[in-house]
């Protein structure tokens, strides 16, 4: 071979193993250099016998140098293959804690729900009866659904429904987000299990397997952000055990909040991923995709939603005011929202609420600015001009564009919504009936004392403080570096002790001050603030970085600050653990141990009566919660049904209502048959109620609203020639028993035929 083809063969071999071992650059570290070069010093010296005389001094150097590679690569491909092994069965055994932990939550629910009911051993009316209020509505139109010859000819029933409340035809899916029902309905019959299964079991399985997936978004969520599973569990732990203050789920199944938070928490989950600065690109495509498709079925699952993601949205414009991400991550996210929007939009029959949504006006304002601030060179004086006003320009163009919206975009506002708001933060004062109502309602009051008291005993709320001060801190001091010109780090390491720095950190904290300062006023709320605070809590023990920010402003040197945090991150989470296991687990346990009985026999005879004696044409009228039970379990018509978000079924609802003020009973018969009611039924708890909190009864409300009762003098009644509907009906006297004759009671309910020829007495 001549001495060109050896140069050739060596230079190429050189070239090869120099990419080879580009990416084993940090191997080096970890080897004795000094013995590897002696080796390729031997090396090279017994090439250098074997191969010609005339092979050059450079050539030497260039053998040793492809020799010296190549043991490099050989070390470098097995460090390689351990940390790969390592790094995969930390993700398998993660992955299957996330997966058991959502399971066991599930199968939890269930023996719970089984052991409260005594659900196996009822009837199907029974079963029924335990659906309350809105839930017993949204249950009946998955019964419909069921009973339809098809599903085609189900959803259009449910979109023409004339057969619920009289004289109203509504569309039941898009007035109710019945999407839900329609999906368990084609699963149920797709996958064949009414061979195997009763619809009831089937619907609540769902729900429940939902509840555990929202339990694994959660763990995932908070691994992702720590780097530890062992977060996760801590995660899971504290969202079981404070379970009256994280879900609904106990006391009303359908609810659509059951259905889309899970949703929601996995969107939150995948984007806690999209944000991370080191995150590679088929990770960041993954994150993307459940992003998009969590996102737009969040939207189609409940009406609310909107204004969830509007906080969202706010917490990221918050991110990408500040750099603390690319402007391009966040943006991606703004494009999901309104095609989530638009979509939404076609599918929901044209819901114009989410066209009038702020949440769609202020992402138009967002890109808007984007654009104005794209025609302006980056570091000129302009530019940090318009980076000052950016906040004000967003704000006003957000406002300015949801008013044009509402100006010509035709839609049914919910406008009870901003009344309530109003009196709630005292702006205004009102004697309306139905204001007045919600105001009284628990979930729209500001959280009581006991709320607070249980999250401490359970240490949540006082490590969720901890962590929430120290990240809130170090996020401060991110941004005054960032108004000082100062640029951040690429990557974040242990020893800088800047949790603050990392995108996702800043934009939970953000978005958990939010939720938690509405959460403050509406106790309601807490439902969606308290899952992310057990997960901030536990993310931020088990955080090293974490620990290090604090011994960073703490300087610590007695003992060196990063052994502390890796040991601290690892202890403390195990001492909660472990402290909750010994105070708790023996709770949980009892209460799958004891059986508890749910037994409503008045409602059961009611219902039973109802669907023997009452014609098939009979419309019923009575409160909603009641209403939407005999919906459910007798199908018959009714005037009112137990729903919020429409101001004609509140107007309903207020003018069935005045059977337990203090009007004429003619008031009361054109009330009835303006709405074509033939029964009318009282009930002894809402008549005869003794309220704890004062003003708050159903009759004290409406003799507000009557003028019967003068609040601001010490409550003296005014004159009024009638007594109390609800007493006075039962006595049986002219001229009442024109208009109504009795025809059914028991110690809960009395049922009256609303007479169609009047026959005067004296």
């Amino acid at each position: 071979m001549s001495h060109k083809s050896q140069n050739t063969a060596i230079f190429t071999a050189m070239i090869i193993t120099v990419n080879n071992t580009g990416q084993n650059q940090e191997k080096e570290k970890v080897f004795g250099l000094k013995s590897i070069r002696n080796l390729a010093d031997a090396s090279s010296v017994t090439l250098l016998m074997e191969s010609p005389r005339s092979v050059s001094f450079l050539q030497h150097q260039i053998v040793t140098f492809v020799f010296l590679s190549m043991k490099l690569l050989e070390y470098g491909a097995g460090w390689n293959l351990d940390i790969l092994l390592q790094r995969f069965a930390k993700i398998f055994i993660g992955c299957l804690a996330a997966v058991t932990s959502g399971m066991i939550y599930a199968l939890y629910l269930s023996a719970y729900h089984e052991r409260k009911f005594w659900f196996s051993n009822r009837q199907e009316l029974e079963r029924e009866v335990t659906f309350q209020g809105d839930s017993a509505i949204y249950y009946s139109y998955y019964k419909d659904m069921l009973k339809a010859p098809s599903f085609e000819r189900g959803v259009y029933e449910l979109t023409h429904n004339n057969r619920t409340v009289s004289l109203k035809t509504i569309n039941a899916v898009q007035q109710m987000s019945l999407y839900p029902e329609l999906i368990a309905s084609v699963l149920y019959q797709a996958t064949g299990s009414n061979e195997i299964i009763e619809p009831v079991y089937f619907y609540i399985g769902i729900v429940f397997g939902l509840q555990g997936v929202y339990v694994t978004a959660l763990f995932v969520t908070s691994w992702l952000m720590s780097g530890t599973w062992l977060a996760g569990m801590l995660t899971v732990a504290w969202f079981i055990i404070n379970r009256v203050d994280t879900t609904r789920i106990e006391y009303s199944i359908p609810l659509r909040e059951n259905w889309a938070l899970p949703y929601f928490a996995c969107q939150v989950a995948a984007l806690t991923g999209y944000l991370k600065s080191n995150l590679n690109t088929y990770g960041e495509r993954f994150c993307y995709l459940l992003m998009s498709a969590s996102t737009y079925t969040f939207v189609m699952m409940w009406e609310y939603s909107h204004y969830l993601l509007f906080l969202q949205a706010i917490s990221l414009f918050l991110l990408d005011s500040f750099s603390l991400e690319q402007s391009d991550k966040v943006h991606e996210v703004y494009k999901i929202y309104v095609f989530s929007l638009f979509l939404g939009y076609l599918l929901q029959f044209e819901n114009s609420a989410l066209l009038v949504s702020p949440l769609l006006s202020l992402v138009v304002a967002l890109m808007l600015a984007k654009c104005l601030q794209l025609n302006v060179k980056k570091g000129t004086f302009v530019a940090k001009i318009m980076k000052v006003i950016n906040f004000y320009l967003v704000c006003t163009l957000t406002v300015t564009l949801n008013i044009i919206m509402k100006m010509f975009v035709p839609h049914k506002e919910n406008g009870h919504m901003l009344k309530f708001l109003e009196v709630k933060f005292g702006l205004n004062m009102t004697k309306n009936f139905t204001m007045n109502w919600l105001l009284c309602q628990e979930s729209l009051q500001a959280p009581s004392q006991d709320f607070f008291l249980r999250l401490t005993q359970s240490s949540l709320l006082p490590f969720y403080i901890l962590v929430l001060i120290i990240c809130f801190l170090s996020m401060i001091q991110v941004i005054f570096r960032r108004i000082n010109g100062k640029s951040l780090k690429e990557t974040v390491t242990l020893e800088d002790g800047r949790i603050g720095e990392r995108p996702e950190i800043i934009y939970h904290v953000i978005h958990t001050i939010l939720l938690g300062s509405l959460a403050m006023v509406i106790e309601g709320l807490k439902y969606l603030w308290t899952p992310y605070v057990c997960m901030l809590a536990a993310f931020g023990v088990c955080s090293p970085e974490l620990w290090m920010t604090l011994f960073k402003w703490l300087r610590l040197r007695t003992v060196h600050p990063v052994l502390l945090a890796l040991v601290l991150s690892m202890a403390v989470p195990t001492i909660i653990g472990l402290s909750l296991w010994k105070e708790f687990f023996p709770r949980l346990m009892t209460e799958l141990m004891e059986l508890q009985e749910f037994y409503d026999p008045d409602t059961v005879e009611l219902m039973t009566w109802i669907k023997r004696q009452a014609p098939v044409a009979a419309v019923f009228a009575g409160s909603p919660q009641l209403m939407g039970t005999i919906k459910l379990c007798t199908g018959w018509m009714v005037t009112s049904l137990p729903l919020y978000n429409d101001d004609d079924l509140l107007k309903r609802n207020e003018n069935i209502y005045q059977i337990y003020s203090k009007r004429s009973a003619e008031d009361i018969y054109k009330i009835l048959t303006s709405y074509k009611a033939n029964y009318l039924i009282v009930e002894d708890a809402i008549c005869n109620e003794v309220g704890t909190m004062r003003g708050c009864r159903v009759k004290d409300l409406l003799d507000i609203a009557n003028g019967h009762v003068v609040c601001e003098e010490g409550d003296k009644l005014t004159y009024s020639k009638h007594g109390r509907f609800c007493h006075e009906v039962k006595i049986n006297y002219s001229p009442y028993v024109n208009y109504f004759t009795r025809v059914y009671w028991n110690r809960s309910y009395f049922v009256y035929k609303i007479n169609t020829v009047i026959s005067f007495q004296s």
